[in-house]
């Protein structure tokens, strides 16, 4: 997605590198092989590995704190805010500091409003590329709650943790010597401050945040602010202003093209014992941030809040458990289900204060007891992370959903992409829409339906004034869009970060279209149900019936030439022809009929991999195995299934095969490895595939467990010849929300040959 680019008690142990690679036999303590079948899990946390997806195309980082929480704590190898730059890439060989980041894990975006302290030994240097470390991956501990490691150049250990809001950090500097911390807010030139406050032993400062995407460049109306609590008095102070360093300066504002502070503590008897240091972060104020820290961090035992933090992820990661499969499909799934918790993120601070939407210039307050949530990445996360919040935390998704609404309300039109905050109109679709009415149709309720609705709606028939449509709001093209039934060649989508697009654009809102409707006629919308019903049949409109496969169509009907549907196309996102042509996830019954049927479905199916088209790094590719069930060859789909679990997928830097887009890539792992897909987010059907573990439970919020049971499952027993369901032999490939709701039983009988024709009806 996005322009691609391409401590002692710690339960993870010092691991050498291996050429670029951590096996996974080594970072679990106690555990054996990787391809030696696993007994039921029982410590979780203990299976996460961070460095999955820190290289190749990946965009994770190994970040610590708490799910979906505000500010996460992660080492930076690029001192940088930049499009596509993470914090923190495995194959760097240098630390220049460490971050507080509001980083989209796997994506190709911005960090934003972020702070970078870097502790250092000796002489004072200040510039990342100078007070940079070199280190090594054999001293780096890591888990979702907790980072360590050696700073080989100045002999300094830095420790991480966090909370929600806050983070804490301690650090054994060697004995004798100076001993300094650089504190720098990673700001866009001529923009930021920083301020030292001897007197209470604290650095605060804030770091605005900048828009991209529509309204590139403008200010977001926000910035990210942060409060650091030193334990020990500072002996010296200043700040610094693109590497020249004012002694004993207390303040620095705009003006520079990187600015910072720095503090030096007392060397001699007291540096025996570690440094603690206390970040409180907010979006909304300095005062906020304070609150933040003391609500969060009121004391200073490391420990503590490192405890907390691990008892918090154990919780979350044990909603799922698995027996069975290999220590690195155990490691990859649970690595997965931590990616996949980790935004949408909570915005809001402590006391609920949070900035409204796109600028408002107000700040409000949640419902008591409830959370503000931004960056929504939902171009990619409406496929699979948020059907998966809907099983593992239905009302956290609720939350999430009311974020949504409130936004809209704020300023007028829903998002479509929100994140920073703001409109952005990356992308294409208007998937709000989709997570919206899965949320609904699955009985979360923790959200104004009805506000949901009409902001729904006006996003479906409404166009915005120019002014606003040029800042993001509104779907994109919609004029052309209602016009002929698609987007049609000569409307070029200029007004969009994503010109062109016509074709994929045509097939999503036609989804969107679909999952409206539902929502429509749910709520007694009859009228708008029946037109917007009619809509979702769009997809037709640029489904080419001479060559069965979508193409770019210009206004006056006629189909653009010469066309390959295996070549890149400008009219399609991120993919090509071939593969878009299986986006119809609402009405695949119809594509089917559209293809020529079953076995030519198949047929185009078996050609889209065999010609190596398919693309499990991008999200357009990520139902399409799943497509086999409705064409009546389930064995296919789980031949197809199995083999990108293994082959895509690893314990290692580049286990990932493109960007984790916020969570994305890895709820597909998640809920494939558990055996089954939501192939149309908005209905209440999940595709059956073929599962990594023998058992698999979800304990849901209602108190009732899931199961699924694949005893005779194994690497080479790939294939499902029966299905039951609570102890019934259960027809076809699905089953429903409401079975997982229920607490029901899905037996598998697992076989390593391909079923005969019987065996499959």
């Amino acid at each position: 997605m996005h322009d691609k680019r391409g401590s002692a008690t710690s339960h993870h142990v010092r691991c050498p590198a291996l050429r670029g690679f951590i096996a996974t036999a080594c970072i679990i303590a106690g555990m054996v092989g990787t391809g030696a079948a696993q007994e039921r899990v029982t410590d979780p946390l203990r299976l996460v590995d961070p460095r999955i997806g820190t290289a190749h195309d990946g965009q994770t980082y190994p970040v610590v704190g708490m799910p979906f929480g505000m500010t996460g704590w992660t080492p930076e190898t690029r001192s940088t805010e930049a499009k596509c730059i993470a914090p923190y890439y495995y194959n760097d060989a240098r630390i220049t500091g460490f971050r507080g980041s509001h980083w989209l894990s796997g994506s190709c975006t911005q960090d934003y409003g972020s702070v970078t302290i870097m502790p250092t030994a000796g002489e004072l240097k200040v510039d990342p590329d100078q007070r940079a470390s070199r280190f090594q991956h054999a001293s780096e501990i890591m888990s979702p709650a907790y980072y360590s490691v050696h700073l080989d150049d100045s002999n300094v250990t830095v420790e991480l943790t966090g909370t929600t809001r806050a983070g804490m950090m301690r650090i054994s500097f060697p004995p004798g010597g100076p001993r300094n911390l650089i504190i720098e807010p990673n700001v866009h030139p001529g923009q930021g401050f920083i301020e030292v406050r001897p007197g209470v032993h604290e650095v605060v400062g804030f770091n605005p945040v900048v828009r991209m995407y529509q309204g590139e460049g403008k200010p977001a109306g926000f910035s990210g602010y942060f409060v650091m609590r030193l334990q020990d008095p500072m002996v010296e102070f200043g700040t610094w202003c693109d590497g020249v360093i004012s002694k004993a300066s207390q303040q620095h504002g705009a003006g520079c093209q990187r600015l910072g502070a720095y503090v030096k503590l007392q060397p001699g008897a007291s540096a025996t014992r570690p440094v603690v240091v206390r970040i409180g972060t907010s979006f909304t104020s300095l005062a906020e941030a304070e609150r933040n820290l003391s609500t969060e961090e009121p004391g200073w035992d490391f420990d503590v809040v490192r405890a907390r933090a691990e008892a918090a992820w154990r919780h979350h990661l044990a909603r799922i458990e698995v027996q069975g499969g290999t220590s690195a499909e155990q490691t990859t799934f649970y690595t997965a289900l931590f990616h996949a918790s980790l935004a949408p993120r909570i915005v809001s601070d402590a006391d609920g204060t949070y900035n409204g939407f796109a600028n408002d210039g107000h700040l409000r307050h949640t419902a008591r007891g409830t959370d503000y949530y931004d960056d929504f990445s939902l171009w990619d996360t409406f496929r699979a992370l948020h059907p998966l919040l809907t099983i593992l935390d239905p009302h956290r998704d609720g939350e999430m959903m009311q974020s949504l609404v409130l936004k809209g309300e704020q300023r007028g039109f829903l998002p479509i992409f929100p994140t920073w905050n703001s409109y952005t109109s990356e992308m294409i679709g208007d998937h709000s829409v989709a997570v919206m009415y899965d949320a609904y149709a699955k009985g979360i309720r923790n959200f104004d339906i009805r506000e949901a609705y009409r902001l729904v709606r006006q996003n479906a028939f409404i166009t915005p004034p120019h002014d606003q449509y040029v800042d993001g709001k509104g779907r994109r093209a919609l004029t052309s869009y209602e016009k002929y039934g698609y987007i049609p060649l000569e409307d070029q989508v200029q007004d969009a970060y994503h010109p062109r697009e016509q074709v994929s654009r045509t097939l999503e809102y036609a989804y969107d279209d679909y999952v409206a409707a539902q929502f429509a006629a749910a709520l007694g919308h009859k009228d708008d149900a029946a037109i917007l019903f009619q809509r979702s049949a769009s997809w037709r409109n640029v489904f080419d019936p001479e060559t069965r496969f979508v193409r770019g169509r210009h206004a006056d009907g006629s189909w653009i030439t010469p066309f390959d549907p295996a070549m890149a196309a400008t009219y399609v996102t991120e993919a090509n022809p071939w593969q878009y042509t299986f986006f119809v996830p609402h009405n695949v019954e119809g594509l089917m009929e559209a293809a020529g049927g079953s076995s030519a479905l198949i047929a185009k199916l078996d050609g889209l991999f065999d010609a190596g088209l398919y693309d499990q790094g991008n999200e357009p590719s990520h139902g399409i195995a799943y497509l086999y069930n409705f064409a009546g060859s389930p064995e296919k789909t789980q031949e197809r299934v199995r083999g990108l679990l293994k082959t895509q997928f690893g314990p290692r830097p580049d286990g990932l095969p493109g960007n984790d887009d916020a969570g994305q890539m890895s709820a597909w792992y998640v809920l494939s490895a558990m055996g089954f897909f939501p192939e149309c987010p908005g209905k209440l059907d999940y595709s059956i595939g073929s599962p990594l573990f023998t058992r698999i439970v979800i304990h849901l919020s209602n108190g009732r467990r899931f199961t699924i049971a694949a005893p005779s499952n194994s690497v080479e027993r790939i294939y499902v010849r029966s299905v039951q369901l609570d102890g019934h032999p259960h027809p076809g490939w699905t089953f429903t929300h409401r079975d997982i709701v229920r607490g029901s039983k899905l037996s598998l009988e697992m076989i390593a040959a391909r079923p005969s024709p019987q065996e499959k009806e």
